[in-house]
């Protein structure tokens, strides 16, 4: 199997498992500020969807951002789920410089340690693809 052809198939199976999470440990709701969720859906609109985005400060960690949710993986642990950003409510939304709210779901019992960093290590990578 070439190379391409396998993260083409990561990423199909990365969609199905998406789509067919287990139930989370929490569910929380979170406001994501404007200029983060705008960078993760113009990532998403120029480059594609699903994204796989290295988290720089936390090791092994991934996020997989699709249209319907932020999926934080293990990638060391088989893409094990450790949180999500899920239901983003942008229906109605009045201005991109308001922030976006939505549910955090946890999946692992450490994810509420990190659900801050993470996401603004996600903000700083999806900045550095972006430019």
């Amino acid at each position: 199997m070439n190379p391409k052809q396998k993260t083409k198939n990561k990423n199909y199976n990365i969609s199905i498992a998406m789509e067919t999470l287990t139930l989370p440990w929490r569910i929380f709701p979170k406001t994501i500020e404007a200029a983060c969720y705008n960078r993760g859906r113009l990532a998403l609109l120029r480059l594609g969807y699903p994204l796989r985005v290295t988290l720089q400060q936390h090791r092994g960690l991934e996020v997989i951002l699709d249209k319907a949710m932020w999926l934080c993986v293990d990638s060391n642990k088989d893409d094990q789920p450790i949180l999500a950003w899920r239901e983003f409510q942008i229906r109605g939304r009045r201005g991109l410089h308001l922030p976006v709210s939505c549910e955090l779901w946890l999946y692992h019992s450490y994810a509420g340690l990190i659900m801050g960093s993470a996401l603004d290590d996600l903000d700083q990578a999806l900045e550095k693809i972006m430019h």
